[in-house]
């Protein structure tokens, strides 16, 4: 029986307990790296070009709603407007999230030309380096072999390269993360800071914070926090080496912060406030229990499970070689990922791709010293893997691109939406890629409580394209049309159920994002009555419309 001294609390002697039990029985104070650190070029070809074949020859299918869509238009705005300050979204500025990854989607399509697969050169770029990354840096503190392992898990994950190569942001912040995480503890392990790495990891995070803001620091300062108290370790920065820490993070993101304040006060507050603050503690949109990143989770490394009764073996049993502190701090530093955004309501899948990296450290290291790495199975299920990703990504992503894009039909799309002087209106949610692949960056965006507002703009013009964007919002749009009114021509996306295979019930019968396509016409235009008299006549109880999706799908 565990005796205290009557002067402790019995919680405060626990607490020293976890420190004791985490140093010296799980992971002990000792260096994972029995290996060589030094690189061997035959595996660095290996990293340069297995990844390479994953993800370069698969970037050309149509852009995925709403996300993909959205980012690519924004970045194409940018490009044909020439402005590097302020993001804007048909026109509108986007005041959602910092300029960096636009920036680089913009520079992609200078280079390149404008298209699908030049914006995901971007994305794919960051995961390649990520894997990179793994490997040269992770092979100072874990050994050669480990983080040749580590890098090959990564390549193999479904959910980390299927996510990560998309036109989203998160791909390039786990970039920024990984890169920051890895570059602070090379400036910790040893007995004497290294500013070196130190200063390359404010580089690292400064880029992250200008990709998606503070997320960038919340993801890596916690993991740093426990280690310290856990291993007692008392290697602190001092307040010079932390000022000049912020001083790197200051140079990168003040120019650009204190330029869009200039043109857009409201940011700071819409975007620090609204968009951080509340956004982890007043949730208003991806509403998601806490569990919802279990499953995820488990998808995203099936590969794995394979082996998880090993790997949980070697992680608990004292005698396993192999498992250090810096095991420990990548076992940190991936579950707090995981565990920050399953606390926060606001949850999408790709929120926790910044756990993958670290939690594939601590994989790698399984493998090499457990030897599991030098098994058949292993091996070849690896490859299998790599091979079904290959399959996925070039054939049943693209399949599944085809038949869920509002642009499946371009010729359709051509015609009835590339007249320049016909309004489009998307109700009651954006439908970006249409402006992205038609050129057009003035589309009107209107929620489902903005029903008159639609009306409106109807009545305003002779001709108006609607593209309806939920099921049931056409079926809902006629009956409260005023006699003025009339559809020239209605078109649905939706496959009849007769004519559903298999397939589509799976993946869907209609695009995402895009149901059914409206050509509304005036019947009076001209003299006898004019658009204001019009619209007098014309409201309508918003509670008439369906508001199934009224609430914005943003990242």
């Amino acid at each position: 029986m565990a005796v205290t001294d009557e002067h402790t609390p019995v919680s405060s002697s626990y607490l020293k307990r976890i420190p004791q039990f985490w140093a010296n029985s799980l992971f002990p104070e000792k260096s994972a790296a029995t290996d060589s650190t030094s690189i061997r070029w035959r595996h660095l070809l290996l990293l340069i070009f297995l990844p390479a074949l994953l993800l370069y020859p698969t970037r050309n299918f149509l852009l995925l709603e709403p996300d993909e869509g959205r980012y690519a238009e924004i970045a194409r705005e940018m490009m044909v407007s020439g402005s590097w300050v302020v993001p804007t979204l048909q026109g509108e500025p986007y005041l959602d999230k910092p300029p960096l990854f636009y920036w680089l989607v913009k520079i992609s399509f200078q280079l390149f030309g404008v298209s699908d697969a030049t914006a995901r050169l971007v994305p794919a770029l960051a995961v390649h380096l990520t894997i990179l990354a793994l490997y040269l840096i992770g092979r100072r503190s874990l050994g050669e072999r480990s983080a040749l392992f580590s890098a090959l898990t990564l390549c193999i994950l479904p959910g980390f390269m299927g996510m990560a190569r998309l036109l989203i942001l998160d791909g390039v912040l786990t970039l920024t993360v990984t890169l920051e995480l890895l570059c602070l503890y090379e400036a910790i392990r040893t007995q004497k800071l290294r500013l070196d790495w130190w200063y390359a990891a404010a580089l690292a995070s400064g880029l992250g914070i200008l990709t998606k803001g503070p997320i960038a620091l919340m993801l890596v300062i916690p993991p740093l926090i426990a280690h310290r108290w856990l291993t007692g370790r008392r290697r602190k920065a001092s307040v010079m080496h932390l000022l000049g820490y912020g001083a790197v993070l200051a140079a990168i993101n003040l120019p650009w912060y204190w330029a869009i304040y200039q043109k857009q006060p409201v940011f700071l507050k819409y975007f620090f406030w609204d968009h951080n603050v509340m956004r982890f503690l007043q949730p208003f949109d991806h509403l998601q229990p806490v569990w919802y990143y279990v499953p995820v989770f488990f998808l995203s490394v099936l590969p794995c499970l394979f082996l998880g009764r090993s790997f949980m073996r070697w992680l608990l049993n004292e005698s396993s070689e192999g498992r250090s502190q810096d095991v420990g701090f990548w076992l940190l530093a991936g579950s707090w990922a995981i565990i920050f955004f399953s606390i926060s309501g606001s949850k999408l899948p790709t929120y926790i791709l910044p756990a993958f990296p670290p939690l594939a450290l601590v994989f790698g290291s399984f493998l090499t010293h457990s030897r599991r790495c030098e098994q058949r199975p292993t091996q070849l299920g690896g490859l299998a893997f790599a091979c079904v990703l290959f399959l996925a990504f070039a054939v049943a992503v693209p399949f599944y691109a085809q038949q869920r894009s509002p642009l499946r039909d371009p010729g359709l799309m051509e015609r009835v939406c590339s007249d320049p002087e016909t309004p489009i209106v998307c109700f009651p949610r954006n439908c970006d890629s249409v402006s992205f692949y038609l050129n057009r960056a003035d589309l009107i965006s209107l929620r489902g409580k903005q029903a008159n507002d639609l009306l409106k703009k109807v009545l305003e013009v002779p001709r108006t394209v609607v593209l309806f964007t939920h099921d049931h919002s056409l079926g809902t749009f006629e009956p409260i049309m005023p006699h003025d009114i009339y559809l020239e021509e209605s078109i649905s996306l939706r496959k009849p159920r007769r004519e559903q295979n298999i397939i589509d019930r799976v993946i869907g019968a209609n695009p995402w994002g895009l149901c059914d396509i409206a050509v509304v016409k005036h019947k009076r235009w001209g003299p006898d009555l004019s658009a204001p008299h019009a619209v007098q006549s014309a409201q309508v109880d918003p509670r008439q419309v369906h508001n199934h999706e009224d609430h914005d799908y943003r990242d």
